[in-house]
C-alpha cells in the first residue's frame, strides 16, 4: 500500500488554513496535510528529521519572512531543493508569478474567490501531484 500523499500548507491567515484543511479533508486518508503559519515554522518543520512532504503549497504574501524568501531557502537549501513548491496566492501580477518562477517554484496557484471554485482548484491540485508521483518518490521523500 502506498503511504497518504504529504502536503506541507503554509499560510499566516488563519481563516485560509481552516479552509485548506476543510478542502483536503474530502480526500480522507490518502492525503496527509501538515499546516504551518509562518515561513519560519515551515523552514524548522522542513529541516527537522523524516518530514519531508511531497510537495509544499506557500502563500505568497506573509509577514516577517514573505513565500517568495521561503521559496528561496527551499531551493538553496540541498536537502531540500528537489521538494516540488507551489506558490498559492491572490495575485495574478506578472511581477509575482514571473518572480516565482525564477526562483524554480513548480507552479503558481491564484487562488479562486469562491468557495465552490477553490474545492474544485484543491480537487485538481490532488489529482495532479499524486498522480505524478514516481514510484520511488516515498523512499526518496524518506531521506
Amino acid at each position: 500500500m502506498t503511504r497518504p500523499f504529504q502536503v506541507l500548507l503554509v499560510d499566516d491567515n488563519p481563516a485560509d488554513l481552516l479552509l485548506a484543511q476543510e478542502v483536503f479533508r474530502e480526500h480522507g486518508d490518502a492525503l496527509h496535510v501538515t499546516t504551518c503559519s509562518s515561513g519560519a515554522d515551515a523552514m524548522a518543520y522542513l529541516r527537522a528529521p523524516d518530514t519531508r512532504p511531497d510537495v509544499v503549497i506557500l502563500d505568497v504574501n506573509m509577514p516577517v519572512m514573505s513565500g517568495f524568501e521561503v521559496l528561496q531557502a527551499i531551493k538553496d537549501d540541498p536537502a531540500l531543493v528537489w521538494i516540488p513548491v507551489v506558490m498559492l496566492s491572490t495575485s495574478s501580477h506578472p511581477g509575482d508569478v514571473a518572480r516565482a518562477y525564477t526562483l524554480h517554484a513548480s507552479s503558481y496557484m491564484v487562488k479562486s474567490s469562491s468557495f465552490q471554485a477553490f474545492m474544485e482548484q484543491v480537487d485538481a491540485f490532488v489529482r495532479f501531484w499524486r498522480e505524478s508521483r514516481t514510484p520511488s518518490w516515498p523512499e526518496r521523500a524518506a531521506h
